[in-house]
């Protein structure tokens, strides 16, 4: 895949424009690099169409959707030296979806990686709490130890702060220069 390929169409995250942070692209589905990763490699997978749950998938979209997470998983393990990952998929506001866009979340792990961030299940606050909620984020409104309102109504109450100002969102050009080198190494992984 080229970049001449992914500028030929725009692709979209939620409202949200991501084209050049792309670095794979099937018929049916993308792979991108994150805007705050948890841990470095930390990338999504994204059905080109956008719909808000798995629910929505179609049968063809569903099984691209995770052969490309199967082969962005391969890479992502391989190019950050991980022995394990962490795959997820927040189905849902009340989930802790944040952009109303399907997405697999890809994050490599190691031996006692987040151990100073609370241990292994830390990644889950990571994901749900407001450090996660990209929406907010790219619509530059991010307010500290905000509640939410479910979809009845109710208060919800989000996971209390798990790490600290470290994780800020990174630049258009470092999220570019990422995705061009996961591009390269997406050419080096065998289609099955």
């Amino acid at each position: 895949m080229s970049t001449a390929i992914l500028k030929a169409s725009p692709i979209h995250f939620g409202p949200f424009p991501v084209t050049t942070q792309v670095f794979h692209l099937t018929r049916y589905s993308y792979a991108l690099v994150n805007l705050k990763p948890i841990l470095p490699g930390h990338v999504l997978i994204s059905p080109r169409r956008v719909v808000p749950r798995v629910a929505d998938l179609t049968p063809t979209e569903t099984s691209d959707l995770f052969l490309t997470v199967r082969r962005v998983a391969r890479m992502v393990e391989r190019v950050y030296g991980a022995s394990s990952l962490n795959i997820a998929i927040q189905d849902g506001v009340d989930a802790g979806q944040s952009v109303p866009h399907v997405h697999a979340h890809v994050i490599p792990r190691r031996a006692r990686d987040l151990e100073a961030r609370g241990g292994v299940d830390a990644v889950y606050e990571l994901l749900e709490g407001e450090e996660g909620d990209l929406n907010r984020i790219l619509e530059g409104r991010v307010e500290k130890g905000e509640e939410g309102e479910g979809e009845n109504g109710e208060r919800r109450r989000k996971f209390p702060k798990v790490d600290d100002e470290d994780r800020h969102p990174r630049s258009l050009e470092e999220m570019e220069a990422e995705a061009r080198f996961l591009m390269g190494e997406m050419a080096k992984e065998k289609e099955e």
